[in-house]
């Protein structure tokens, strides 16, 4: 259940609301979660003062042991995957993108591989961060000049596990929860994040078969058995 989960942000989103989201669905549980929002897709109008509140948010962070009271991001998992993290964050830079914010190794008094968050800015669709699941604190801005554009970067991808969008139009997100191929889609809420008694599982790439959790879970863990039985 991989994922390139996006999150869009219409012109007329509530910034501070937005931010939340995105911040919350990107970068917490250190982005090591399928359901992370990898790529930010944001409209032109609103563009420039998501990126510039985004940031401030992200400054404001605190990375450090994940069992210290007031910690919002914890150390990556292990070596290889802080590794495979540097890695695509020297990729984007190489692709074009331009690391807005982060990226940068920590030390802390407990042992463990500390990554500031990163933000990319410049992204495109067609680069490798934004089109490969990273599993890290990275995500990636993408500009679109509409919402049609906007859906149409959305789904432009291999996978469909979540998806996102943040509105206060409910004609935009009606049209986007019925549009949007993902499993999973959440308004003006992280992506990052599932009630354990609805369905849960993608599209694409991003899944097979039954989904698991609430009532589907009956189906998941059923084997069906078709028998005859002929009298005599």
């Amino acid at each position: 259940m991989g994922g390139k989960n996006p999150l869009v942000v219409l012109d007329d989103a509530d910034v501070k609301v937005a931010v939340e989201v995105a911040v919350n669905g990107a970068y917490f549980s250190t982005g090591q979660r399928c359901t992370a929002s990898s790529r930010l897709i944001v409209t032109a109008g609103i563009h420039d003062r998501f990126v510039a509140a985004m940031t401030e948010r992200m400054k404001g962070l605190s990375v450090d042991d994940a069992l210290k009271s007031g910690v919002h991001v914890g150390p990556v998992v292990d070596q290889s995957q802080l590794d495979q993290d540097l890695r695509y964050i020297k990729i984007g830079q190489d692709e074009g993108a331009r690391l807005h914010w982060g990226g940068e190794l920590l030390n802390r008094e407990t042992p463990g591989f500390y990554l500031q968050p990163a933000l990319f800015t410049e992204a495109t669709n067609q680069m490798r961060i934004a089109r490969e699941e990273i599993f890290g604190p990275v995500a990636c801005v993408i500009r679109a000049k509409d919402y049609e554009e906007a859906l149409a970067i959305s789904n432009d991808t291999e996978f469909g596990l979540a998806s996102g969008i943040c509105t206060t139009s409910l004609k935009y997100a009606s049209h986007y929860k019925r549009n949007s191929e993902a499993g999973m889609v959440m308004v003006n809420l992280p992506t990052a994040g599932v009630d354990y008694h609805v369905p849960f599982g993608g599209r694409k790439g991003s899944s097979y078969g039954a989904r698991e959790q609430g009532a589907y879970a009956r189906e998941f863990y059923t084997t069906v058995k078709t028998a005859y039985t002929f009298p005599g």
